[in-house]
């Protein structure tokens, strides 16, 4: 009997691991070196491919690029977050949609009367459960999708959600999920990196 090796896998090269991995950092602080409506389009175009159960897809995008805007966002952040989210070109805030399932006749046709019949069952906490950690598997991907177009993301989860909600979420009813500056690191945008927790501490074998 022979075997056949799989041909090997396309893999990220060096410089792209680099990119979005080993040496990304968080920005605090951002230049004034603007960032295009493309770029944002290419970030969500990436972003929207990321993984969620049963395609669900909650998370839900509002750019922010005006100084009234970002106003708006800063006064339900805390305090230490104001200013860095201030200067930033761009902000991204991120929300969840708990009627995510009213959408599988777009994002899983074959099987939308089963899944929204499905989701209807639940209790209504649980079905937000599930819309915000779905929506925190994007967030990853979606900060992942900045990195890859060469810009830095500030992610921030300290602010008011109800605040935030009633600010910017009234209508829709979507539930802010994250804050995420964007652009160009500025001077002192770097903390020194921090330790990570030991490989036999985080990674177990069973």
């Amino acid at each position: 009997m022979t075997t056949t090796e799989a041909a090997p896998a396309p893999q990220l090269d060096a410089q792209g691991r680099k990119l979005l991995f080993t040496e990304a950092r968080t920005a605090n602080s951002f230049s004034d070196t603007k960032v295009a409506d493309a770029q944002l389009d290419a970030i969500w175009e990436l972003a929207k491919w990321a993984p969620s159960s049963m395609n669900s897809q909650p998370l839900r995008v509002t750019w922010i690029r005006s100084s009234e805007g970002k106003e708006r966002v800063a006064r339900h952040l805390m305090e230490p977050n104001r200013a860095k989210t201030l200067s930033a070109p761009v902000v991204a805030l991120l929300a969840y949609e708990p009627n995510f399932a009213e959408h599988f006749t777009t994002t899983f046709p074959e099987r939308a009367e089963m899944y929204s019949g499905f989701f209807a069952s639940l209790p209504p906490e649980h079905v937000d459960a599930a819309a915000r950690y779905n929506a925190a598997v994007q967030t990853g991907v979606f900060i992942l999708a900045i990195r890859a177009q060469g810009l830095a993301a500030g992610p921030m989860t300290g602010f008011d959600p109800v605040g935030m909600d009633a600010e910017f979420f009234a209508q829709t009813g979507w539930r802010s999920h994250a804050v995420v500056n964007i652009g160009h690191p500025g001077a002192n945008a770097w903390f020194d990196r921090l330790p990570r927790v030991p490989d036999a501490t985080a990674v177990s074998w069973a």
